[in-house]
C-alpha cells in the first residue's frame, strides 16, 4: 500500500507537520511558488519569444491566456515531487489557506498532473488537533479563489510590464511602476508636498504653577496652561492653516506674540487666583481587538521597531513551527476554543475581577475579510506563556510572540475604569486649565497597553493625579512663564502609519504591505530617516508623470475599487475575462476612459513632471529642482548645482537652493583612476564632503571615503582623492612581530592596525603621510588605559545574540567595505543605506541565509564550469585520437 503525499510551501512547515503525522504520510514542501509568469527574457521559451506578447507572458489577443514557466532553480525539485507522487496513492495539498495558497495548490496540480485522488487540506494553525480536523474534512481546490488570484497576478503584470518601460524611456532606466506600489509612493509624495507647502507660524501662551493655600491640596504643585482671555480662546497650533495664518473658522481667538505674552504675564502676577470649575467624569477604556495582519505590522513597528517585512518573516516562522495561528488574516474573531483558553488563563493569572461575565466578540471591520477565519493568536488550546518558550525561540521571535500573547489575552479581559478631572483657575479675565486622569481599575491594562504613532498622545494618556480642590478655593501663583510654540508640518509616514493609511483607503491587501514597503525602499523611491519614510526627488518625478498621464492608476479610490472587484471575482459575482478586457482596452464602466493599452501609446512629455519650481531669485529668475537621468539637480537658467545626497525634498527651500547655486556643490569630476579606469568625483553628502570612485549605477557599489577633518573640498585634487580612496594604506612590516601595519581612519578618527591590535593616533601625525618607523614607535608606547586596543579584524557595532538553531553568536561588524553581519563563518553585507542599529536578529539571519545560498550556488557553478572544461578536454583528446587512427588507416590502405 502506498503512502499519502502531503505538500506544503516551506521546509519548516513540512518539518512541523510531519511530527503530527504517522509513517503512512510523506510530507514535502514546494519551496514556495512552483511556477509563474516568466520573470525575464531568459525565462521566455523560444517558441513564444517571437510572439508580440512573449515579453509579457500573457497572450492578450487570446483572452489574456497566461503562459506559465517553471523557473530553472525549481525544475529539479519538480522532478523530485513527481517521483514522490509515483510512490503515493493519495495527494493532499496543504498550502496556506489564503488566495495565494489556493493558487499554489492549483499550480501543483497543473504541473504534477496526479492520477491518484487529490484533495485540499486547510488549517489555520499547525497543531496536532488542527491537522487531525483538516484530515477529517478535506475539500476540492476553490476555483473561484484561484481565478481571483490569477486575475490579480495578470493585472500586476500588465501594469508593471506596460507602464515601467514608459518610465525608463521618459525619466530614467531601472524604474518600476506597480498597481499598489505606485499608489503607496504617491501617498508618501503627497504628504511631502504638504510639508513643502507648509509655512511655520509662532504663537505664545502662559504656563503657570499654582499651590493650594489650604485643604488637601496644600503644597501640591499644580501646573496649568492659559486657555482663554476675556472670554476668548487662546490660539493653538490647530487654529493655523498650512499657509501659516489663522484659519477662517479660527479668527475669533486671541493670538499672543512674545510682547503680548510678556505684558500679560506682568499683569497677572498681581492677580488673585481662584478655582473656577472642577469637572470630574468617569471613563471606560475597552481593550483592542486581537491582531490582524495589518494591526500586527503597525504595533510591531511602534513597539518593537520591526519593519513590516521583518514582522512578517518572524510571524511566518512562528506559524510554521506551530507557535501562532496563520499570520495573513483580516479577521479579528477568535475560535470558541481560543476564547475559553484565554478566559481560563485570565482567571488563573489575574483573578476573577479581570474576567468579564461573558466572552468578548469582535467583528471584522475590513470589508470582505477573506484571508483566514481567525485573528492571529498563540496556537493550541493552552496558549503557552512567553516565558515558557524562551529556550525554544530566538530574541526576535520571543518578543513578537509575547506581543501576540498579551494582545490576545487582553482582548478577553475587563475594561479599564477611572476618572478624568479638569480644573479651571481664574485670575482677572484669564483662565488657566489643567487635566488629570486616575486609573481606578486597570483591567486589560494589566496585560497590554496599545502603542500610538504619536508619542505625545501616548504620553498624555498616562495617569496624572490632581489634588482635591473646591470651587472658589484660593490658589497661590508660584510661577508664571511665557512659552513660545511653533506649528509643525504634517508628520511623515512611518511604516506603521503607512500601513494604516493603505488599509483605510482599501489599497492592496495587508498580506502584501510588507513587500510593497520593501519594494519602494529598494527602488530608492523612498529612504528612511529614523523611522520616517522620506520620498526621493525621483519619486516626485515618477508620481508627477503617472498623475498626469495615468491619472486613475495612481488614484487610491480607483485601486481600492479594483480590490473590491477582485473580491467579487473570488465570490463568483463577477467574471475575470470581461474585467481584464475593461482594464486593458477601456471598454468597461470601471476602467480608465482610454484603457491601459491606449494610455501607454499616448504622447507623453516628461519635462513638466521632472521639474519642481521652488521660487524666484531677486532678479526674477525661476529656480527649479530638475530630475535627470543621473539624479536631481538645481537649475536657474544656465546655472546648475547638485543637491547633497540624502537631502529631503522639504528641506530644499529657495534660500537653500540659492546658497547651493552660489557654492556650486555639484559633483566635481577630479579625473580618472588609471588603475581601474573609473572616474573620481568630489561630492557633498548629508554628512559632509567625500570622494567617490566610480558611478552610482555601477554593478559594484562605488568606493567612497570622507575627507579628513582638516581638509577643505577646495584643496582636494585627483592625487589627494586617490590617496583617500586607497586607504587603508600599507606602511610595511613590523620586524619584531613580522606583522603588516596599516594606517586608516574611521568614525572615531585615524588609527593603526597591526594584526588584531589597533592604535589610535592624532596630530601632528597624518594618516596619509605617517611612516612605518613612527607607527612602530606608537606601538612601543603603553596602550592608553580604558581604551580597547585589540579586536577582531573589524569593530563590532552590535551584538544580536545567539541563533537558537545553530548556536552561533550573530554580530554586526564594521568592515573595510562597510557594515556586515557575521556568524563567525559567513559574512553578509548590509544593504546600502541600512542603519546597523536598526538591524534585528531576523534580518541578520535572512542576510546570512541568502549569502550562504549564493556561495553554494557559486560553488555549484564553479563545479559545473570545471566539469564542462574537463568534458571539453576529453572530447578534444578523443577527436585527436580518432583523427590519428584515421590517418593510420589511410596509410595502410
Amino acid at each position: 500500500m502506498g503512502k499519502t503525499l502531503v505538500i506544503v510551501e516551506s521546509p519548516a512547515k513540512a518539518r512541523t507537520i510531519s511530527k503530527f503525522l504517522g509513517s503512512d504520510f510523506l510530507v514535502e514542501s514546494s519551496v514556495g511558488h512552483i511556477r509563474d509568469l516568466p520573470r525575464n527574457a531568459k525565462e521566455v521559451p523560444a517558441k513564444i519569444k517571437k510572439e508580440k506578447w512573449g515579453r509579457l507572458g500573457i497572450d492578450i489577443e487570446n483572452d489574456f491566456q497566461p503562459y506559465y514557466v517553471v523557473p530553472t532553480e525549481k525544475k529539479k525539485h519538480v522532478t523530485k515531487l513527481k517521483e514522490l507522487l509515483k510512490e503515493a496513492d493519495e495527494l493532499l495539498l496543504a498550502t496556506d489557506e489564503d488566495r495565494e495558497g489556493e493558487s499554489i495548490s492549483w499550480h501543483l496540480c497543473e504541473i504534477l498532473k496526479p492520477k491518484i485522488p487529490s484533495k485540499r487540506l486547510v488549517f489555520h494553525e499547525i497543531t496536532r488537533e488542527a491537522i487531525q480536523q483538516a484530515l477529517e474534512s478535506p475539500r476540492d481546490i476553490d476555483k473561484r479563489l484561484v481565478e481571483a488570484q490569477e486575475t490579480r497576478r495578470l493585472l500586476d503584470r500588465l501594469y508593471g510590464f506596460e507602464v515601467s518601460p514608459v518610465l525608463w524611456r521618459k525619466i530614467a532606466p531601472r524604474l518600476s511602476a506597480g498597481r499598489v506600489q505606485s499608489v503607496a509612493v504617491r501617498i508618501i509624495v503627497d504628504r511631502e508636498r504638504a510639508r513643502m507647502r507648509f509655512v511655520r507660524a509662532t504663537y505664545w501662551d502662559l504656563h503657570a504653577q499654582f499651590n493650594s493655600t489650604t485643604g488637601e491640596g496644600l503644597g501640591f504643585p499644580l501646573p496649568a496652561v492659559l486657555v482663554s482671555l476675556g472670554g476668548k480662546r487662546i490660539a493653538l497650533g490647530r487654529d493655523f492653516g498650512e499657509n501659516g495664518k489663522l484659519k477662517e473658522g479660527s479668527k475669533d481667538v486671541v493670538l499672543l506674540d512674545e510682547a503680548g505674552a510678556g505684558d500679560l504675564a506682568s499683569q497677572l502676577k498681581n492677580e488673585t487666583f481662584k478655582v473656577l470649575k472642577v469637572e470630574r467624569k468617569p471613563y471606560t477604556d475597552k481593550p483592542a481587538a486581537p491582531f490582524t495582519t495589518s494591526t500586527l505590522q503597525q504595533e510591531a513597528n511602534r513597539k518593537l521597531r520591526y519593519s513590516a517585512r521583518v514582522t512578517m518573516q518572524i510571524a511566518q516562522r512562528l506559524y510554521e513551527n506551530g507557535y501562532i495561528t496563520y499570520m495573513r488574516t483580516d479577521s479579528t474573531s477568535l475560535s470558541d476554543q481560543a476564547v475559553n483558553s484565554a478566559r481560563q488563563l485570565i482567571e488563573k493569572h489575574y483573578g476573577k475581577d479581570y474576567l468579564p461575565s461573558s466572552p468578548r466578540v469582535y467583528k471584522t471591520k475590513v470589508k470582505n475579510a477573506q484571508e483566514a477565519h481567525e485573528a492571529i493568536r498563540p496556537a493550541g488550546d493552552t496558549m503557552r506563556r512567553p516565558e515558557e518558550l524562551r529556550n525554544e525561540l530566538n530574541a526576535d521571535e520571543t518578543r513578537l510572540y509575547e506581543l501576540i500573547w498579551k494582545r490576545t489575552v487582553a482582548s478577553q479581559m475587563e475594561n479599564a475604569r477611572g476618572h478624568r478631572v479638569t480644573i479651571q483657575i481664574q485670575g482677572g479675565d484669564a483662565v488657566f486649565q489643567t487635566s488629570g486622569k486616575t486609573i481606578e481599575f486597570p483591567g486589560f491594562l494589566r496585560a497590554y497597553v496599545e502603542g500610538a504613532d504619536d508619542p505625545t498622545a501616548e504620553l498624555a494618556d498616562k495617569e496624572t493625579i490632581l489634588p482635591e480642590l473646591l470651587v472658589d478655593q484660593e490658589l497661590l501663583l508660584h510661577e508664571l512663564e511665557t512659552k513660545d510654540h511653533t506649528t509643525q508640518p504634517p508628520a511623515r509616514f512611518t511604516e506603521a502609519s503607512l500601513v494604516r493609511e493603505l488599509e483605510a483607503n482599501g489599497v492592496g491587501r495587508p498580506s502584501t504591505y510588507a513587500s510593497i514597503i520593501e519594494t519602494i525602499l529598494q527602488r530608492d523611491y523612498v529612504t528612511k530617516q529614523g523611522t520616517a519614510l522620506v520620498p526621493t526627488f525621483m519619486a516626485f518625478a515618477v508620481v508627477g508623470l503617472l498623475e498626469k498621464n495615468f491619472t486613475n492608476l495612481v488614484e487610491p479610490s480607483f485601486t481600492a475599487r479594483m480590490e473590491d472587484d477582485l473580491d467579487e471575482i473570488s465570490r463568483g459575482e463577477r467574471d475575470s475575462l470581461p474585467y481584464l478586457k475593461s482594464f486593458y482596452f477601456g471598454d468597461g464602466e470601471d476602467a480608465d476612459d482610454s484603457g491601459l493599452q491606449n494610455l501607454i501609446q499616448a504622447e507623453i512629455d516628461a519635462r513638466e513632471s521632472c521639474t519642481l519650481p521652488i521660487g524666484e531669485d531677486d532678479d526674477g529668475q525661476t529656480v527649479n529642482i530638475r530630475i535627470g537621468r543621473y539624479g536631481p539637480f538645481i537649475e536657474r537658467g544656465e546655472d546648475r548645482a547638485s543637491i547633497p545626497d540624502g537631502m529631503a525634498p522639504d528641506e530644499l527651500k529657495l534660500e537653500t537652493a540659492l546658497k547651493l547655486l552660489a557654492e556650486d556643490t555639484g559633483p566635481k569630476e577630479l579625473g580618472v583612476d588609471e588603475e581601474t579606469g573609473k572616474n573620481v568625483y568630489l561630492k557633498v553628502g548629508r554628512f559632509g564632503p567625500y570622494v567617490q570612485l566610480g558611478e552610482n549605477d555601477d554593478e559594484e557599489k562605488p568606493k567612497m571615503k570622507s575627507l579628513l577633518k582638516d581638509m577643505s573640498p577646495v584643496d582636494v585634487d585627483l592625487k589627494t582623492a586617490l590617496d583617500l580612496l586607497n586607504l587603508p594604506r600599507l606602511l610595511g612590516t613590523d620586524p619584531e612581530t613580522n606583522e603588516e601595519i596599516f594606517a586608516d581612519f574611521g568614525r572615531y578618527g585615524p588609527y593603526l592596525k597591526r594584526g588584531k591590535e589597533n592604535r589610535s593616533f592624532s596630530e601632528p601625525d597624518n594618516v596619509l603621510t605617517i611612516s612605518l618607523e613612527r607607527a612602530i614607535e606608537i606601538y612601543k608606547q603603553p596602550a592608553p588605559k580604558g581604551r580597547r586596543t585589540t579586536r577582531q579584524s573589524a569593530q563590532v557595532l552590535k551584538e544580536l545574540g545567539k541563533d537558537v538553531e545553530s548556536g552561533s553568536e550573530i554580530k554586526i561588524c564594521d568592515g573595510r567595505f562597510g557594515p556586515y553581519v557575521t556568524d563567525g563563518e559567513i559574512n553578509a553585507s548590509l544593504p546600502r543605506g541600512k542603519n546597523p542599529e536598526e538591524v534585528v536578529m531576523t534580518e541578520a539571519l535572512e542576510l546570512l541565509k541568502a549569502r550562504a545560498e549564493k556561495l553554494a550556488a557559486g560553488g555549484g557553478k564553479k563545479k559545473k564550469k570545471k566539469k564542462k572544461a574537463a568534458k571539453k578536454k576529453t572530447t578534444k583528446k578523443k577527436a585527436k585520437k580518432k583523427k590519428a587512427t584515421s590517418k593510420k588507416t589511410t596509410k595502410k590502405k
